[in-house]
């Protein structure tokens, strides 16, 4: 199709291209604001494409490639933006709006942690609905934190690579088996009345409560079909784990290399556990880096295991507790489900490369070009 001067090839500045990429990469961006941004990062990068060949990659027409580029080369970023809608003026102006956002990104109130939409109104001088709207439309939840933990392992690379790689593409003739204990799990009973679920009402209950002991479950997951060997044990030191050894030794087919999956518990890497292994050479450790228990799948069945049975469960002794999650492991088995593993190595590098560019600050350069020269042999 001819490309002519109605429909401009956009040429971006770095601060227009970063814009557009994060309205294209949040999740809270509305369908439409973040196809058009996709429309003009990729019409800049392919100078040479036609409408259709942009408006096959996004899914729209050639008019509206057409249209939101001539929007674009008006009034740049803003001309992407729905056109005003008819009814009442409006009453919050743009810099009103960029003012919330950017007391909301920039400061603190004075008497809290975070701003509240009430605080917010009240410093801004809108209303608690004006904030909230504006909080939506930027995808910003003040009250929301979550938590990260960066692994200094200096084996990291080499250790993600090798456990994705179990996942991705197993041996011939070998079993992967991901192997971690969940400890201290109370056996509570729940002394108060318990309310059931009405129309318009969860189930309530009491917060009183009797401990009646704990256990301590190591379990090994099969992710690749789903099954699971479990055993509870009173304590979790190595005596607990090589046993658990022995069991897993025990039901897997003499034939069949282990692989095994696990963190860098002490328990794990005791000369008991040690020596086990060497008279045993078919079973062989693969550690996850420090500070990388996630990339463990038993984990996720232990999630399962505690939303399921144990959050909400009633035990009046420990028996009865243990009871009820080597049930919940026979119907694990029999009905098992893969825990499907779908990242690659090289995304989940990729995604940490850019955290620390985005979050950490970068490394002091060396103070001469001799001690440059130095680090690098």
């Amino acid at each position: 199709m001819h490309r002519g001067p109605s429909s401009p090839v956009p040429v971006l500045t770095a601060e227009e291209r970063q814009l557009l990429s994060a309205l294209v990469r949040r999740r809270q961006t509305p369908r439409g604001l973040a196809t058009r941004a996709k429309i003009i990062l990729l019409s800049a990068d392919q100078p040479t494409a036609t409408l259709s060949q942009i408006a096959a990659q996004v899914g729209l027409s050639d008019d509206t490639v057409g249209t939101w580029r001539r929007r674009f080369a008006a009034e740049r970023v803003a001309g992407l933006s729905d056109a005003p809608k008819s009814g009442a003026p409006r009453t919050i102006q743009e810099a009103d709006v960029e003012r919330v956002v950017r007391l909301t990104l920039d400061t603190l109130p004075a008497d809290a942690t975070h701003w509240s939409t009430r605080s917010m109104a009240q410093t801004s001088g809108m209303t608690q609905s004006a904030v909230h709207r504006i909080w939506r439309a930027f995808g910003l939840r003040p009250h929301l934190i979550s938590s990260f933990k960066l692994s200094t392992d200096p084996l990291l690379i080499e250790k993600v690579r090798d456990i994705v790689g179990l996942y991705l593409a197993p041996p011939d003739r070998a079993l992967v088996l991901c192997v971690d204990e969940k400890p201290q799990i109370q056996a509570l009973e729940r002394g108060s009345a318990t309310f059931p679920m009405l129309p318009g009402q969860e189930e309530r209950t009491g917060h009183e409560y009797v401990r009646h002991g704990t256990t301590t479950l190591i379990a090994a997951l099969d992710a690749r079909v789903g099954n699971l060997i479990g055993r509870c044990y009173p304590r979790h030191r190595a005596v607990e784990f090589k046993d658990f050894l022995v069991i897993v030794h025990a039901q897997v087919p003499a034939e069949l290399e282990v692989h095994v999956i696990l963190d860098n518990y002490i328990t794990h890497k005791t000369k008991v556990v040690q020596d086990w292994v060497l008279a045993h050479p078919r079973f062989h450790f693969h550690f996850t880096p420090t500070g990388g228990s996630w990339l463990n799948l038993v984990e996720s069945w232990f999630a399962l295991l505690s939303r399921r049975r144990l959050k909400r469960g009633n035990f009046k002794s420990k028996d009865e507790l243990e009871q009820a999650i080597q049930a919940f492991i026979a119907q694990t088995n029999e009905t098992p489900a893969p825990f499907v593993w779908t990242r690659s190595a090289d995304d989940i590098l990729d995604n940490i490369k850019r955290f620390c560019k985005r979050y950490l600050p970068a490394p002091s350069a060396p103070q001469n070009s001799q001690a440059s020269s130095e680090s690098l042999h």
